[in-house]
């Protein structure tokens, strides 16, 4: 249980951050950064189980067992070096922040940096792919808002990363459901132990490539390496936690994991060392081109993590234990200079090193941290970096293929290691050497050095007695390699080429630095004719105008053009049917009753009015018509819940097609005799398209084996006799929860298009006018029967709204009908009000939307109980006597469904009935008043003064 605790400690740390924030302020990072450490300290009670004994903590619980994908958690070797550097390097992070950021509130930055962790934390322990999958854009998503949050310059930067890096995790996504599918589970550790890697090598190589793309996308490889300098518009403490223990370790800890499986696969292996090798060339370059420390130390990360990604496609024993060890030394030697970048940012004001010159002189302190972390990254004796240098190189001369690859790669390890040794005294020289020219500074205080200094004598004291990690990388490489390990890790293992390698980097490092001006000089120019962020640019640019011209083939509000695509599909099956001959049989006995063709009659009759109509009122009344007549249809047919839906919907139509028609011209605008006949040609082929389909297919088969097993065993499984309910809540409940939450975003879309355009004033209360008149125009417009029946049938409908909800999973009824049920009863109430002012339905129309959906979504949650989300809970309820109620958890469903609903009728018909307002100043929409039903303005003493033909209809948007 230990693995779900942290887990869940984690997220509790991170929702509790803005709280803490709250009342600590900046100071928050301190009791964050003892948390962090206290769960380090959990996970080290069992670590001696796991490199001593060679156990492994396992937690496994169900989460979707439908598909076989369960809340798999694992810690091994491997985890939990990844693990000591989240919650390590994490800890350091969180203290610096304290005293880094300037007095304030940071409650966003605590809060995504403790979700970083715990997305990190579930990444390395997820032993499942789906669970690796989400953490992974967990991750992606966490430091798109680190980024972001700087400011306007990180905006754009922010993006690209979200990009670039989410396209690496559709690759991971495609990986994970081809291992799925081909092994046949989702539990990693089963997956990486098949034998289908050997077996299948189509199967490894296309997975292996999936893997390397979201892997280079995340550990920023080439030709994706240009994403993490970009990201240093984030803050310091960000950049030194997303560069030594988060997001880029992400990509590391994949390939890493997926050694096991691939380390014999050609395509891997000369994949990762070419591209890897020639990501630390490029990197390195780039790093000796700069001069923003910051810059400087981004692309140092980039050519570390390609030394780290080439020496994992060695695939070897020795690279994967030379991996483990870079990986700590790099997280140790990294964040220190980043952190101690940030020190110097902030005190000096520049990371410009041509502007900084002989800080030793003035902060001594912080001058002897950065040595000893740049020498570490330069692989200089007696510290950890020298020690993970030489099972680097040691590791590159093991490289698979003929026997010329070793050599050649460790010689361009050594051409990327002495571009290493140069940057890394770049660093020091750059911000420490020379003339002190900035006299007035003075060292930081120590509290803020600490978490520096505690990095930077770390990897000093792992130099020394390097020993103390040979158990965890012993079992790093049992893990990754399936071999047990035997590694010794010392500063001196005797006379080996690797030693003779260090030497020459060291001994060429140091002319480098001697000639740096001359080396400056040559590299003082654009080494590629193009960059990464500009050709990402190009690509985003060239993408956004290709979707434009796609979008302007329908980008109208004429439906002809909307309408063209499909009809002209229909009419090309059509063709392709009628001209190749589908053969249909003869009917074996009548299909249609002497009262079918009466509706058939009636809906001609309905289609052909409305066809021939001027008036948009008399069409949409017969638009109605031919809606109530598709309804008795439905309920000939035996579908009394569709009927009913079917009808109620076109009642709630029409009200609101009133409601807008209302800001309508009268008529319809004419049209040309071409436009007709062409109008009426396709007309007569979409019809006769759907008349050919429906006689093709009508009562051509018997039901579907779906349906026999709904009306078999609905009852058993559900407790409900209503089989289009039970499938709605029961069986398809996650498909309903989906819609339902489209419905209330269409609801609040309603809200706020109207509450932008300024058209409407909405439901303002006390601010809406009171004046003669009812909520659709006139007193004349309202009968006295609506005003009088509508008093008492309202509530009426509103209380058979609820008996329907009640009783829908047995008989016709449910969560939607009820609502819409409901729902006329409120439109029935708006249309009878006696006044504009009373229309308006003082309910809470936004609480309600948004309560439905969180019943609903609360409900699933609750499923959770018997096995999985939205899964339904059933009770028998004793009444009185031996008298039952079967109460399941889908009627509490069907309530948040009824208030949803509900919510956005009431949001339609308060904000779409706004009496239409006159604008008296047109340079302010404050000074409205109510136009008269009759549409003309009137004077104070109730006198016609102004001209129809100047009267402007805001919420009509005409001049007449």
């Amino acid at each position: 249980m230990v693995l779900p605790l942290v887990l869940s400690l984690l997220a509790l740390v991170a929702l509790a951050a803005p709280m803490l924030d709250r009342f600590l302020g900046r100071a928050a990072g301190w009791p964050l950064a003892v948390v962090f450490l206290l769960l380090g300290a959990i996970i080290a009670v069992d670590a001696p189980r796991i490199v001593t004994h060679g156990e492994d903590i396992e937690f496994s619980a169900p989460w979707m067992p439908t598909f076989d994908v369960s809340f798999n958690l694992l810690l091994d070797g491997t985890g939990l070096l990844f693990v000591v550097l989240v919650l390590g390097v994490g800890a350091l992070i969180m203290g610096y922040s304290a005293q880094y950021f300037s007095r304030g509130k940071h409650a966003d930055y605590y809060f995504l940096m403790s979700l970083f962790a715990a997305a990190m934390f579930g990444l390395v322990i997820a032993d499942d792919v789906v669970l690796l999958f989400v953490f992974w854009e967990l991750t992606t998503i966490c430091s798109f808002f680190l980024i972001g949050r700087t400011g306007l310059t990180a905006n754009k930067p922010a993006v690209r990363t979200l990009l670039l890096t989410a396209a690496g995790g559709l690759a991971l996504l495609a990986a994970v459901i081809v291992m799925i599918v081909h092994i046949g589970t989702a539990q990693l550790s089963v997956i990486l132990a098949d034998p289908a890697w050997q077996e299948d090598p189509a199967f490894a190589t296309t997975v292996g490539v999936l893997i390397i793309i979201a892997a280079f996308t995340k550990s920023a490889q080439f030709p994706f390496h240009y994403w993490l300098p970009d990201a240093m518009a984030a803050s310091t403490p960000v950049s030194a936690y997303l560069h030594a223990a988060a997001m880029v370790k992400a990509g590391i800890y994949l390939l890493m994991r997926f050694s096991p499986a691939l380390a014999d696969n050609v395509t891997w292996n000369v994949a990762l060392i070419g591209f890897g090798l020639l990501t630390a060339i490029i990197g390195a370059l780039f790093a000796l081109q700069r001069h923003d420390l910051k810059e400087l130390l981004a692309y140092s990360t980039v050519s570390q993590l390609g030394f780290l990604v080439a020496v994992i496609g060695i695939g070897t024993p020795a690279a994967l234990a030379a991996a483990g060890v870079h990986t700590l030394a790099h997280a140790l030697f990294k964040a220190t200079l980043f952190m101690l970048v940030g020190v110097i940012d902030r005190e000096v004001g520049s990371r410009d090193i041509r502007r900084l010159t002989g800080l030793r002189r003035v902060m001594p302190i912080t001058a002897a941290l950065a040595a000893l972390s740049a020498l570490s990254m330069a692989g200089v004796p007696p510290l950890l970096g020298f020690i993970s240098k030489e099972k680097l190189f040691a590791g590159f001369l093991e490289a698979p293929g003929p026997e010329f690859a070793g050599p050649l790669v460790g010689a361009v390890a050594v051409v990327g290691a002495v571009l290493t040794f140069a940057y890394s005294f770049r660093i020091v020289y750059g911000a420490f050497g020379g003339p002190t020219t900035q006299t007035k500074l003075r060292e930081p205080s120590l509290v803020l050095l600490l978490p520096a200094a505690v990095s930077s004598i770390a990897g000093l004291v792992l130099g020394f007695y390097a020993g103390w990690l040979d158990l965890l990388i012993d079992r790093i490489v049992l893990d990754t390699r399936g071999i047990p390990g035997e590694v010794h890790l010392s500063l001196w293992h005797g006379l080996a080429p690797e030693v003779y390698m260090s030497a020459i980097t060291i001994a060429v490092g140091v002319v480098l630095f001697v000639k740096r001006e001359a080396i400056d000089r040559l590299l003082d120019r654009p080494l590629f004719p193009v960059t990464g962020v500009g050709v990402f640019e190009r690509c985003f640019d060239g993408t956004i105008a290709l979707g434009a011209r796609v979008g302007d083939l329908t980008r109208t509000n004429a439906p002809t053009r909307h309408l063209a695509l499909p009809v002209a599909l229909i009419a090309v099956l059509t063709g392709a049917v009628l001209v190749g001959g589908i053969g249909v049989p003869p009917f074996p006995e009548p299909v249609t009753e002497p009262v079918d063709w009466l509706l058939i009659g009636l809906l001609v009759v309905g289609i052909v009015g409305m066809v021939i109509a001027k008036s948009r009122l008399a069409a949409l009344a017969l638009l109605g018509v031919v809606g109530f007549v598709v309804a008795l249809f439905f309920f000939l047919l035996g579908a009394p819940d569709v009927g009913l839906t079917q009808l109620l919907v076109e009642v709630l139509t029409v009200v609101v097609a009133v409601l807008i028609l209302r800001r309508l011209p009268t008529l319809f605008h004419p049209t040309s005799r071409a436009r007709k006949g062409f109008a009426a040609v396709v007309a007569l082929i979409a019809g006769s398209a759907a008349a050919l389909g429906t006689y093709a297919l009508t009562g051509r088969r018997e039901i579907s084996p779906a349906g026999e097993y709904f009306l078999r065993e609905a009852e058993e499984d559900t407790g409900g006799t209503n089989v289009v309910n039970t499938i709605l809540v029961d069986y398809r409940a996650l498909d309903t929860l989906g819609e339902l939450t489209v419905l209330g975003i269409a609801g609040l879309i309603i809200i706020a298009v109207l509450d932008s355009s300024g058209l409407l004033p909405g439901d303002r209360g006390s601010r809406v006018a009171t004046f003669s008149g009812t909520a659709i125009g006139s007193a004349t417009g309202n009968t006295v029967l609506a005003r009088t029946v509508g008093r008492w049938l309202a509530p009426l409908l509103i209380l058979l709204s609820l008996y329907l909800l009640l009783r829908g999973h047995d008989e016709p009824g449910g969560g939607f009908i009820s609502a819409l049920v409901g729902g006329a009863g409120f439109a029935l109430a708006y249309l009878s009000a006696p006044s504009a002012a009373a229309a308006p339905i003082r309910w809470p129309y936004v609480g309600l939307i948004a309560s439905g959906i969180g019943l609903a979504t609360l409900t699933g949650v609750l499923g959770f109980a018997d096995g999985s989300f939205l899964r339904p809970l059933h009770a028998d309820v004793p009444l009185f006597g031996d008298v039952t109620y079967h109460f399941t958890t889908a009627l509490v469903f069907d309530v948040g469904v009824y208030l949803a609903v509900i919510g956005v009728i009431i949001a339609a018909l308060n904000r779409l009935g706004i009496e239409e307002y006159e604008v008296t100043d047109r340079g302010s929409m404050d000074n409205r008043q109510p136009v008269p039903p009759d549409g003309q303005a009137e004077s104070p003493g109730g006198q016609d003064t102004a001209d129809p033909a100047e009267t402007t209809s805001v919420a009509g948007g005409e001049q007449r």
